[in-house]
C-alpha cells in the first residue's frame, strides 16, 4: 500500500480522497494556489503546499509540472487526480510514471483512448456497442461546419478532453454553429489545455444513464450497476439516481453488458464510467447509444457506493497499489444492489437569476443528518469564502432508502433541514425538482428542467431571520433615531384582564343588527353622548407624524374592545396612515386594517376618506373610488368619514355613493369648518354657508353629519349655534371633530353636547391636547353622572393611559407638535396635523427659532389664495406656498401683485388651475390669471389602464396591491423594496425596529406562532475603505456576522460603474468572474455577437451584444475581475430605443 498520496485536486473530492487514504493507512498531501488557501481541503491533509502563480488560481491546478514538483518534494509515492482539472490528462499519468510515482487511475495510453471521445467511439463500434453519428476531432471551425450536414440538426459540440459540461454546446441550426464552435474551443482550451472539439448527433428527449466500472491490472472487469443522471442543466448533472428507475430488465442488462465490453476492449484499469443515452421519444424510443467513457471517478459515485456498499475511492487506491478485484472481494456475482439512492448537488447558484454563481462569505451553515443521509462537502462552514474562480458546489447530498420513493422522501427532509446563509443556493430549486410528480415516479429525461421552467422560481427561500437581522444591524450602526429612550416597556403597563373571554357586545353589533340607516337613527335617538376615539389614527398623526406601528395598536386593541366597548367607533385607518405605512413603516395598510378588525370585533372601525381622492391627494377615477370603498368595507371599515378639502359635495358624491352601495357601511359626511361664524364681519363662512352645505350633504344620502374642525377654530358658542341649527333643520345625527391646539376645545365639545350633538371625538389623555384631540378621560369625567353621560368607565379609560404614555415615549424622535397650547392658531388657522409637520420643516430649513414668521406667511398665503378651508390636501397647498415665500424672503403683497416674478410650487399652480375643485368664495383675481399666465396645466383625472381595472375587479390581494400602486406609486414601490430586502418587519418590537440592538440585551422576535428568534449584539467592527462595518451578532445562540454600510462614513473609494439594464446599449456582467473584452471602441456589432467573455466557476461564457450598434465605450480594462451587474461595454444602438 502507498505510504503518502498527493491529491491533485481541491474541495470536496480532495477531502473524499483524504478520507479513503486515511482508511488504507496512507498519509496525505494537498496542493493549493494562493487564492485557495482558505479552502477546507488544505486543512484536511497531513501536509499542504502552495502551487502556481498568484493571480492564476485555476491555471495552478492544471499545471502538471507543479503537481510533480510537490509530489517529489513531499515524498509522495502516488497521485490521486479526482475529477475535473487534470483527472483525464494523459500527461500527468505519463509524468508520474516517469518519476516513479503511481497514478491512481488508468495508465496514460488508456486515458488517451477513453478520454478521447472519437477514439472511444471507434473502440465502442469494434466492441459491438451502439454509437451516435459524429465527426472526427478538430480545431478547424470551417472543416467541422462542412461536416455538420451529414449528421443533421440539432447537433452537439463537444470537447475532446474534459467533462462537466465545459466545452459543450447544443446547436439548433447551421447559422449558430460557427460561433458555438469558437466559444466551445476557447472554453475547452482554458479548462483542459486542448481546444479540439467534435460534432455529434443529438438524441430526442434522452435519458442519460451511466454504468460504473471497476477493473484491475489483471484484466478483470466488473460493473456496479447503473445510475440515472438525466436531470441536468446545461449538460451538467443536477440529481443522480441509482439504480435508474423504470428500466426494463432487458435494457438494464444490455447497458451493463455494453459497459463491460467497452472497458475490456480498451484494456481499462481502475474506476471509470461508461455513459449512454436512452432515447424516450420519436421512432427510436427505447434505443441505447454509447456517448463516452469517463476515465475517472464521477461526482455522483456516492449513489453507487450507497446501493452497493463498495467504497469506490478506496477501491481505486487499492487497485493502483496492485490489488485485484478478487483481493477486494468484488467478483461480479458478489456485488449486490440494495435499495435506492439519489444525490443532489448543493451549489451557490441562484436559479431565479439564471443559475448565476454567487460569491461571498457563508454566514450560517447548518446541515442535515440522521438515517440515510450522507454529506460530502468541501466548503461547508460558517465563515467560508466562496471564490468566483472554482466550481460552485458546496456539498453533495446523498440519500438512500429501501426504494426510490423512500430515498426521495429522505432527500426532501434533508433539503428542508439545510440552512445556508450569506450566499444564494440552489436548494429551493432542488426542492422543487423533488416535489415534481414526474420526478417522484421516475419519468425523467435530460429535458426535465427545460420542460419545467417554473422549477427555477419555486420554493423561494424566505430567509426571514437573515433579513430581519440585516434591518436590526443597519439600524444599530446608523442609528437614524438616536438612542433608545430609557422607559419601561409599554406592554408592561397594560391592565391584567382576561383576554380569553369574548369582548362584550358593542356598537358594531348594533350596526350589524340595525344596518347603517337604523344605526344612525339609534344614534340620533340616544341620550348619552357617543364618543369616537381617535388614538389609533388622528391623535398620533397630529402628534407623532403618523408613525405608530400596527404592532403597537394591535397590542392594546383587545384591551380596548373589552374595557371600553361603549365607544361609538375607533378611528383607525385612512388619511395619512395609508401612505405613511407604505412610505415609512414598511407596512401594508390593508394588513393593519385586517389585524385591527380581528382584534376589535365589537367596535366599529372608522376611516377618513378624502372624497374622490380616497386616501390620496388628487382626484381618482370613479372606478378607483368604488374599488377602494368596496375593499375597505369588506376588510373591516364600518364607518367612512367622507370630506372634501374645499367643501365641494360634488367631489364627495362618488365616495358617498360607493359607501351607500355597500349596504353595510355608514356614510358619515363632514363639512370642514374654518373662520369664525360668530364674527359679524365674517362674510364667507357664515352659519348660512354651513347650513346650505349641510343641506347638500343630507340630500346626498349621508347617514351622519359631521363637523370637521381641523385647526381647532370652532369656539364653544359657535359650536352651540352650529350644532343647534343642524339639529333643528335635519334629522341626521351630528358628530363634532376638533383639535385642541389652543387648549380650550373640551369646552367646545361640552357646548356641542349641550346643544344636542350626538357624538364627539376624543383621544386617550397621553395622546391628546395641542394638535391632537381633547382628552377622552377629561370628556368622560366632565359628563359623568349627567344626562349626557358617555357610558364609558372612567377607571377603564384611565387604566389604558399608562400604555399610551409608554408608547409615546418610544416614538419620541417623531414628536413635532407643540410643547404647550397656542392661541396663535386663531391667527394663522393652520390645521393640527400640519402645524406639527411645518415645525419639522422649519427645523430642516434652519428656521426653528423664527417659526412665527412661517405662521404669519401661512396666514398671508391663505388670504392670497382666497381664504379656503384648510384640510388635506388644500392645507398642503397653503403650506407649500408659505414655505416658498419664506425661503425666497418674499413680501406677500409683492407676490400677490406680481406672482409671475416668483417660482411658484407645482401644488399651488395645480390648485389655481382647479385641480382640487372650485373655491367656496370664488377665485382670487387678478392673482389667479397672473399666476397661470403662460402655463399649460392639465387637471384631467388620470384614467386607469385596462390591466389596472382588471386587477381592481380581481381577487382581494390583487386589488389591494393595485390600489397601493395607483394611489401611491412611489411609496408602494418603496414598501415592496423594503419588504423584499428585510421581510415582514412587524415581527420586530418597536424598540428594536427603531433603535436596533443593545449590547448585553437579548432581543426576541416571533416570526410565526411558536417560532422565535433570539438575537444579541456582540461587537461592531471598524468601517473598511468602503464604509462597511461587520456587526457580530448572535442568532439563536450562534454567531452571525452582518455587513452594514455606515452611512456616516465618507467613502473615497471609486464606485464600480453598474449597468443600467433599462438602457439597451449597456452590457452587464452576468455574474462574478474575470472578463476579457473582445471588442474595441468603434467596432460595429450585431445583436447576439460576442463582445466579451467571462470565466468563472471553471466555465467560460460569451457576453453578447443585446442590440445592433457601435461600441461607444469600454467600461473596464482588457481583462478584469468584475461582479454581477458591473458595466462592461456601452453600445450606441443603430436604431434609437
Amino acid at each position: 500500500m502507498f505510504q503518502k498520496i498527493l491529491v491533485a485536486n481541491r474541495g470536496e473530492i480532495a477531502i473524499r480522497a483524504f478520507r479513503a487514504a486515511f482508511e488504507v493507512g496512507a498519509k496525505t498531501v494537498a496542493v493549493f494556489p494562493w487564492e485557495d488557501r482558505g479552502s477546507l481541503h488544505r486543512q484536511k491533509a497531513d501536509e499542504s503546499y502552495q502551487i502556481g502563480e498568484v493571480g492564476h488560481p485555476v491555471r495552478a491546478y492544471l499545471d502538471v509540472d507543479e503537481i510533480i514538483r510537490v509530489a517529489l518534494a513531499s515524498g509522495a509515492d502516488a497521485i490521486y487526480p479526482g475529477y475535473g482539472f487534470l483527472s483525464e490528462n494523459p500527461q500527468l499519468a505519463a509524468r508520474a510514471a516517469e518519476n516513479g510515482i503511481a497514478f491512481i487511475g488508468p495508465p496514460a495510453h488508456v486515458l488517451e483512448m477513453a478520454g478521447n471521445k472519437v477514439t472511444a467511439k471507434q473502440h465502442a463500434v469494434a466492441a459491438g456497442v451502439p454509437v451516435l453519428r459524429s465527426t472526427d476531432a478538430s480545431d478547424d471551425v470551417d472543416a467541422l461546419v462542412a461536416q455538420a450536414e451529414a449528421i443533421g440538426f440539432p447537433i452537439f459540440v463537444k470537447a475532446v478532453a474534459g467533462g462537466g459540461g465545459r466545452g459543450m454546446r447544443r446547436v439548433e441550426s447551421r447559422g449558430d454553429l460557427a460561433p458555438a464552435l469558437a466559444e466551445a474551443m476557447r472554453e475547452a482550451g482554458s479548462a483542459f489545455g486542448d481546444p479540439r472539439v467534435f460534432l455529434e448527433q443529438a438524441v430526442q428527449r434522452p435519458r442519460h444513464i451511466e454504468v460504473q466500472i471497476l477493473a484491475d491490472g489483471a484484466g478483470n472487469t466488473v460493473h456496479l450497476f447503473e445510475r440515472d443522471c438525466s436531470v441536468q442543466r446545461r449538460h451538467q448533472k443536477v440529481v443522480e439516481i441509482a439504480p435508474a428507475p423504470n428500466l426494463d430488465d432487458e435494457t438494464r442488462n444490455a447497458l451493463h453488458g455494453y459497459a463491460v465490453a467497452f472497458a475490456r476492449s480498451i484494456g481499462y484499469e481502475n474506476a471509470g464510467t461508461v455513459e449512454f443515452l436512452l432515447e424516450t421519444a420519436g421512432e427510436r424510443a427505447g434505443e441505447v447509444v454509447f456517448i463516452e467513457m469517463n476515465p475517472r471517478i464521477q461526482v455522483e459515485h456516492t449513489v453507487t457506493e450507497e446501493v452497493t456498499d463498495v467504497d469506490l475511492v478506496q477501491s481505486q487506491i487499492r487497485i493502483a497499489a496492485g490489488e485485484t478485484l478478487a483481493d477486494l472481494g468484488l467478483e461480479q456475482d458478489d456485488i449486490q444492489l440494495r435499495g435506492a439512492a439519489l444525490q443532489c448537488r448543493i451549489t451557490t447558484e441562484d436559479p431565479a437569476q439564471g443559475f448565476r454563481p454567487d460569491t461571498g462569505r457563508i454566514t450560517t451553515y447548518r446541515s442535515p443528518g440522521g438515517a440515510g443521509i450522507r454529506l460530502d462537502g468541501g466548503t461547508t462552514a460558517a465563515g467560508s469564502q466562496i471564490s468566483p474562480h472554482f466550481d460552485s458546489m458546496l456539498a453533495k447530498l446523498t440519500c438512500r432508502g429501501r426504494d426510490f420513493p423512500a430515498a426521495v422522501a429522505r432527500a426532501k427532509r434533508a433539503l428542508a433541514e439545510f440552512r445556508i446563509r450569506g450566499v444564494s443556493t440552489n436548494i429551493p430549486f432542488l426542492r422543487a425538482v423533488l416535489d415534481d410528480p414526474a420526478f417522484v415516479v421516475g419519468d425523467l429525461s435530460t429535458l426535465f428542467i427545460e420542460e419545467r421552467p417554473g422549477l427555477v422560481t419555486s420554493n423561494p427561500s424566505r430567509d426571514r431571520a437573515t433579513r430581519l437581522l440585516n434591518w436590526l444591524a443597519d439600524v444599530t450602526v446608523n442609528r437614524p433615531y438616536g438612542d433608545k429612550p430609557l422607559s419601561p416597556s409599554p406592554g408592561s403597563k397594560l391592565p391584567a384582564i382576561d383576554l380569553s373571554a369574548a369582548p362584550p357586545a358593542g356598537a358594531r353589533d348594533r350596526l350589524l343588527q340595525l344596518g347603517p340607516a337604523g344605526f344612525a337613527r339609534a344614534l340620533r335617538e340616544q341620550t348619552a353622548l357617543a364618543v369616537t376615539e381617535t388614538t389609533f389614527r388622528d391623535a398620533h398623526q397630529s402628534l407623532l407624524a403618523t408613525r405608530v406601528r400596527t404592532r403597537d395598536l394591535v397590542r392594546v386593541a383587545p384591551h380596548v374592545a373589552r374595557m371600553t366597548p361603549q365607544l361609538l367607533s375607533m378611528e383607525a385607518w385612512g388619511g395619512a396612515t395609508y401612505d405613511v405605512a407604505l412610505r415609512f413603516l414598511a407596512e401594508d395598510p390593508w394588513e393593519r386594517l385586517e389585524a385591527l378588525r380581528a382584534a376589535m370585533p365589537n367596535i366599529p372601525l372608522q376611516m377618513l376618506l378624502r372624497g374622490r381622492n380616497t386616501v390620496g391627494y388628487t382626484p381618482r377615477p370613479v372606478g378607483v373610488t368604488n374599488a377602494f370603498v368596496r375593499e375597505a368595507a369588506a376588510t373591516g371599515v364600518d364607518i367612512f368619514r367622507i370630506f372634501d378639502a374645499l367643501n365641494d359635495v360634488s367631489q364627495m358624491r362618488p365616495a358617498i355613493d360607493a359607501v351607500l352601495e355597500t349596504g353595510t357601511a355608514v356614510a358619515e359626511v363632514a363639512l370642514c369648518y374654518t373662520g369664525d361664524l360668530l364674527d359679524p364681519a365674517e362674510d364667507l363662512y357664515t352659519l348660512d354657508y354651513y347650513l346650505r352645505l349641510a343641506e347638500q350633504i343630507v340630500e346626498s344620502g349621508a347617514h351622519i353629519l359631521a363637523i370637521k374642525d381641523m385647526a381647532g377654530l370652532l369656539r364653544p358658542a359657535a359650536a352651540a349655534r352650529l350644532v343647534a341649527a343642524l339639529r333643528e333643520r335635519f334629522d341626521l345625527p351630528v358628530q363634532v371633530h376638533t383639535h385642541d391646539t389652543a387648549g380650550g376645545q373640551l369646552a367646545t365639545l361640552l357646548a356641542a353636547s349641550a346643544a344636542g350633538a350626538d357624538a364627539v371625538d376624543a383621544a386617550a389623555a397621553p395622546m391628546s391636547g395641542t394638535t391632537s384631540q381633547p382628552s377622552l378621560s377629561a370628556l368622560v369625567a366632565a359628563l359623568a353622572h349627567t344626562e349626557r353621560d358617555t357610558g364609558l368607565d372612567l377607571q377603564a379609560v384611565g387604566d389604558l393611559e399608562p400604555y399610551w404614555e409608554g408608547v409615546r415615549q418610544l416614538y419620541r424622535p417623531f414628536e413635532s407638535g407643540l410643547t404647550a397650547p397656542t392661541g396663535r392658531v386663531y391667527h394663522h388657522e393652520i390645521p393640527g396635523g400640519q402645524l406639527s409637520n411645518l415645525r419639522q420643516q422649519a427645523i430642516a430649513l434652519g428656521m426653528a427659532d423664527d417659526f412665527e414668521r412661517i405662521e404669519d406667511m401661512y396666514a398671508a398665503a391663505d388670504r392670497i389664495l382666497g381664504r379656503i378651508p384648510k384640510v388635506t390636501p388644500s392645507s398642503k397647498v397653503v403650506g407649500d406656498l408659505a414655505l416658498a415665500l419664506v425661503a425666497a424672503g418674499a413680501d406677500p403683497a409683492d407676490f400677490e401683485e406680481n406672482p409671475q416674478n416668483y417660482d411658484i410650487p407645482d401644488s399651488v399652480i395645480g390648485f389655481m388651475a382647479g385641480e382640487l375643485g372650485d373655491l367656496p368664495g370664488g377665485w382670487p383675481e387678478p392673482f389667479r390669471t397672473k399666476a397661470l399666465a403662460g402655463r399649460t396645466v392639465s387637471i384631467d383625472v388620470v384614467p386607469i389602464t385596462a390591466e389596472e381595472q382588471q386587477a381592481l375587479d380581481g381577487e382581494s390581494r390583487e386589488r389591494r396591491q393595485t390600489l397601493n400602486r395607483v394611489l401611491f406609486p412611489g411609496p408602494a414601490a418603496e414598501f415592496e423594496r423594503t419588504r423584499a430586502a428585510f421581510g415582514d418587519l412587524s415581527a420586530l418590537g418597536t424598540p428594536d425596529y427603531l433603535y436596533g440592538l443593545v449590547p448585553g440585551e437579548e432581543h426576541v422576535a416571533e416570526i410565526d406562532p411558536g417560532v422565535q428568534l433570539y438575537v444579541g449584539l456582540e461587537a461592531i467592527g471598524e468601517a473598511d475603505e468602503k464604509g462597511i462595518r461587520t456587526v457580530m451578532t448572535t442568532l439563536n445562540g450562534q454567531l452571525r456576522p452582518v455587513f452594514v454600510r455606515d452611512r456616516s462614513v465618507a467613502v473615497d473609494a471609486r464606485e464600480v460603474e453598474k449597468a443600467d439594464t433599462s438602457k439597451p446599449g449597456q452590457v452587464a456582467a452576468p455574474f462574478s468572474g474575470v472578463v476579457t473584452v473582445k471588442a474595441e471602441v468603434g467596432d460595429a456589432v450585431r445583436a447576439g455577437e460576442p463582445v466579451a467573455s467571462i470565466e468563472a466557476m471553471k466555465m467560460e461564457a460569451a457576453i453578447t451584444a443585446p442590440v445592433d450598434g457601435v461600441i461607444e465605450r469600454l467600461a473596464i480594462g482588457a481583462t478584469q475581475q468584475v461582479e454581477a451587474g458591473d458595466l462592461i461595454v456601452v453600445i450606441r444602438p443603430s436604431q434609437p430605443a
